[in-house]
């Protein structure tokens, strides 16, 4: 039996393609569209308001002219906050991306780790959660960054990235009390495991990076166990702004041949 339904991954920018690459590796038979929310980037900026009243507007739109089987939501800023009532407006599987605070805790030797995102999601209650229930005993320093999201998005693009606009962004983390001792950074926002060398080189420490990517991957496993899949169509990404021309090599190399306008 054919069912030629795609799973749409969502973000702001390109950021939600950390999340479609171990995705793709676990699901290579279906077919993605990705949606970028470029008219209304960039999320971490934003008041909560905004976001919870935009994101299930948006993906309504979506869900009604892509009729996908399975919604992800590719962007720890939305997730945190819009999740809720994303589920409660739509009749189909929606997963979020949230922080990766339990596996860093778990793995955290010093019990010192870092949730590097943007400010929106660092300062919500669900972080605050995911901390209290999994990382009661770890210090945990949290950094927001908008800085970050423009230097992936530029890297996207084919720019070169200064290490030192890195070192730059994310010095209030390593400079926080007991910054010298963290040993985990959550990657708390998609856009920056697409940073990970640069985060890296700039981070003198050594540290391990943990995010939501591979447990996403599961997770739409899971959901979609047992489900048939037909690729009549070539991969697609959607963009609610005019599309940058400039972006057009970096989703064809994650499988995104046709690019569109919402």
């Amino acid at each position: 039996m054919s069912d030629s339904r795609p799973i749409l991954f969502f973000d702001s920018g390109v950021g939600g393609l950390s999340i479609v690459a171990p995705a793709r590796t676990a699901l290579p038979q279906a077919r993605f569209v990705y949606a970028a929310d470029s008219a209304g980037f960039p999320y971490g900026t934003k008041g909560e308001a905004e976001i919870a009243a935009r994101v299930p507007a948006l993906l309504g739109r979506l869900a009604e002219r892509y009729q996908p089987r399975l919604i992800v939501i590719a962007c720890n800023t939305a997730s945190t906050i819009a999740l809720p009532f994303v589920r409660a407006a739509l009749a189909i599987p929606i997963v979020g991306t949230v922080p990766a605070i339990k596996p860093a805790a778990e793995g955290s030797v010093t019990r010192t780790i870092a949730v590097l995102g943007t400010a929106a999601t660092v300062r919500q209650a669900y972080v605050d959660d995911l901390a209290a229930h999994f990382a009661s005993d770890c210090r945990v320093i949290r950094h927001g960054s908008a800085d970050l999201v423009t230097l992936a998005e530029a890297k996207l693009r084919g720019q070169t990235i200064p290490i030192a606009a890195v070192h730059s962004a994310i010095a209030p983390m390593l400079e926080a009390e007991g910054g010298h001792a963290i040993d985990t950074v959550v990657l708390a926002c998609t856009h920056f495991p697409l940073l990970a060398d640069e985060l890296a080189a700039a981070i003198a420490q050594p540290v391990t990076f943990v995010d939501g990517g591979p447990g996403i991957a599961r997770r739409i496993t899971h959901l979609t166990q047992g489900q048939a899949f037909t690729r009549d169509q070539s991969d697609l990404a959607v963009f609610t702004a005019p599309v940058d021309p400039s972006l057009e090599h970096a989703f064809a190399a994650h499988g995104f041949t046709s690019l569109d306008r919402l």
